[in-house]
């Protein structure tokens, strides 16, 4: 799997995803899951919310929605409500980040903020926990 793969279109880090992680840590079956995700681009959904809406993902004419003229446009501005609200995490200054600094570093940076500061492990966005040890924590509220 190619590291790009954990950057979807809409600006997630895929990496903390909790389908990814409950298939990653091998725990489809402990948390009562059928299947997880190994990220948007390998499952061909290239941004499973954006889409059935987007011509230019859906044709790989863009990898990523700042390469848009609209962006952010409305379906973006959709799902970045609601991640922002729930999660608070902003998709359009995540694509923002990724176009100023680039993919590399941007995954990097997203490794770091989502690395359990007790153990190490994976914190998961959805979760607000590490998936390794427990430790309840939201590394985008400190």
């Amino acid at each position: 799997m190619s590291e790009k793969s954990l950057a979807a279109p809409c600006g997630m880090y895929c990496g903390a995803c909790r389908s990814y992680l409950l298939l990653k840590k091998n725990l489809l079956k402990e948390s009562g899951r059928k299947s997880g995700c190994e990220g948007c681009r390998i499952r061909n959904k290239n941004c499973t919310f954006i889409k059935k809406d987007c011509s230019l993902i859906r044709k790989n004419i863009i990898d990523f929605c700042y390469e848009c003229d609209n962006f952010p446009c409305s379906n973006l501005k959709k799902i970045e409500n609601r991640y922002t609200q729930r999660y608070n995490v902003s998709f359009v200054n995540n694509l923002k980040k990724l176009k100023e600094i680039g993919l590399e570093k941007w995954l990097q940076e997203q490794k770091l903020l989502y690395k359990c500061p007790k153990c190490g492990g994976e914190i998961c966005v959805h979760d607000a926990e590490c998936f390794d040890c427990g430790y309840k924590f939201n590394p985008n509220l400190e």
